[in-house]
């Protein structure tokens, strides 16, 4: 039997609806503390997985001498703080994204780990999705040819809902919005698949729902943070890239349906990923696009599949195999 890798969470957003539920289909894995800004939403989360610590003081998670781990799913401008204070204990750090607040933050953290020589991570689980797996090796096989363009379009309605409260999603100063809470996610998949950097950008930015409640109060705040996004940009030529340009476009305000694909368009055909990994294959020869054979694989039950439990799933025992690595082998 192998030891234990020994987890602490901050946050009890999407680490209890989908991390702490991924985790702990791994083997050898235990959750050992959970903390919240809301005591009560830790005590919630700690009874609903039986995990013996809680607390609403972040740092006593942190500073728990059982923790390998320390995952890191706050709002945004909380990052740095916490990241700089586990990896100067030595944890090993999974951080949301967007990373920090600026890329000048982001490096401060990055260098504090290359210090301390831990493991730090940020949560793209989007990678390890199996269509996506999969693309990444054709395009790698040289399947579709030099990417000429590439196009992402996310939708998702549930902000276009003007009755959802103000929260931190409405900030920009707490790191709320679009861009940072989804297009991170489309730009990391781009620079990994294409193994480029973007040279130009235009980005507009725009607020629909301008205002909304205050749920202490009952007053109507005025929201910060962008609920849509646009972007066309150039990619630097690559070894899958040549004079190719793309376009990203986030909406959290349009309905009906959730969407979350993307088109690679090559010189030889083209890839579509749809949001689970679903992955087609388009020809020039032919007038549609061809599905091609892909396990999904599974899914956290009780939560919208809308593909980011699929992907960490998938990322979650990598993720606990790295730092057994660095725990008990080095």
């Amino acid at each position: 039997m192998k030891e234990k890798i020994r987890i602490g969470i901050i946050g009890t957003g999407f680490a209890r609806k989908v991390q702490i539920p991924a985790f702990l289909q791994c083997d050898d894995v235990e959750i050992v503390s959970i903390s919240s800004g809301r005591r009560e939403n830790a005590e919630n989360a700690a009874r609903e997985f039986n995990i013996a610590h809680f607390t609403n003081d972040w740092r006593e998670t942190v500073e728990r001498k059982d923790v390998d781990l320390i995952c890191i799913t706050t709002p945004p401008n909380l990052h740095k703080e916490m990241a700089l204070f586990a990896l100067e204990r030595r944890k090993h750090v999974l951080c949301e994204k967007p990373m920090a607040m600026s890329a000048t933050q982001a490096c401060e953290m990055t260098e504090k780990a290359k210090e301390k020589q831990v493991l730090a991570l940020t949560d793209f689980e989007l990678r390890f999705l199996h269509g996506r797996l999969k693309a990444f090796e054709m395009i790698r096989n040289g399947e579709i040819g030099k990417i000429r363009h590439a196009k992402c379009n996310f939708r998702a309605p549930h902000r276009g809902n003007t009755d959802a409260p103000w929260d931190w999603w409405s900030d920009e100063k707490s790191g709320g919005g679009a861009l940072g809470a989804i297009g991170s996610h489309q730009i990391d998949s781009l620079f990994w698949f294409l193994k480029t950097q973007i040279s130009d950008v235009f980005c507009q930015l725009q607020t629909h729902v301008r205002e909304r409640r205050d749920q202490k109060t009952g007053d109507m705040r005025a929201v910060s943070s962008d609920d849509e996004s646009n972007l066309i940009v150039r990619f630097a030529d690559s070894d899958f890239t040549e004079n190719a340009t793309g376009t990203i476009s986030v909406s959290m305000t349009e309905f009906p349906a959730y969407q979350n694909r993307m088109e690679l368009f090559g010189t030889k055909s083209s890839l579509r990923i749809e949001h689970r990994g679903e992955l087609f294959f388009g020809r020039p020869d032919e007038k549609d696009w061809q599905p091609l054979e892909v396990d999904l694989g599974k899914a956290v039950k009780g939560v919208p599949d809308t593909g980011f439990s699929r992907g960490f799933v998938n990322f979650a025992p990598k993720i606990v195999e790295a730092v057994r690595e660095f725990v008990f082998q080095k």
